[in-house]
């Protein structure tokens, strides 16, 4: 799968079809913003860990699980302005939650580097990839160039990916691998 956004017109138009969508989700209490994993902390392959602020969820539940991991680097985001954009974050829902095969998303907060993560569960590995090149246009407004990126790990659910670590941040912290591996959580 490519790891490039899709061209500005046809990421517009999707964009535009989840709003709507969304939006219809939310009337009808479609959309829930469980509490289970908020507050944990995930490890990455690259040695970074970031805190869960959010966890959104739909009532859908997929057929042909994958989980989706995105990362970015928000400009000029510092200090306290961490603390106002995942305020702020919740206001962005209507941008996923209404994209064909959406599941769950945990939040993950800003790691050491700036970067934030979006871990997502999502009903096929075609859709996931579709939704992460046109997040990738809203993303590009407002993050760090060349600091978006994705993957699509097909045939498998979140809790699979974390039941895979089998222990707390600790020992698996230090582990080497790729930016997207989940590697420890507590």
């Amino acid at each position: 799968m490519s790891q490039h956004p899709l061209p500005w017109g046809t990421a517009t138009q999707a964009v535009g079809h989840c709003i709507v969508r969304s939006s219809v989700m939310l009337a009808r209490g479609e959309v829930h913003l469980p509490r289970e994993w908020v507050g944990r902390r995930v490890a990455f392959g690259d040695g970074s860990t970031g805190r869960v602020y959010r966890e959104t969820a739909v009532d859908a539940r997929p057929v042909d699980t994958c989980v989706l991991d995105v990362c970015f680097r928000l400009r000029g985001v510092r200090g306290a302005g961490h603390a106002l954009f995942e305020r702020e974050s919740l206001l962005n829902t209507p941008l996923f939650v209404g994209f064909p095969g959406f599941a769950t998303k945990l939040w993950v907060a800003h790691d050491d580097n700036g970067t934030y993560r979006g871990l997502y569960e999502w009903d096929g590995a075609a859709r996931a990839d579709a939704y992460a090149r046109a997040l990738w246009r809203v993303l590009q407004l407002v993050s760090v160039p060349d600091s978006i990126h994705f993957q699509v790990l097909p045939g498998i659910r979140r809790e699979e990916v974390f039941a895979r670590v089998g222990g707390p941040l600790g020992p698996a912290a230090g582990s080497e691998g790729e930016w997207w591996e989940v590697v420890g959580v507590e």
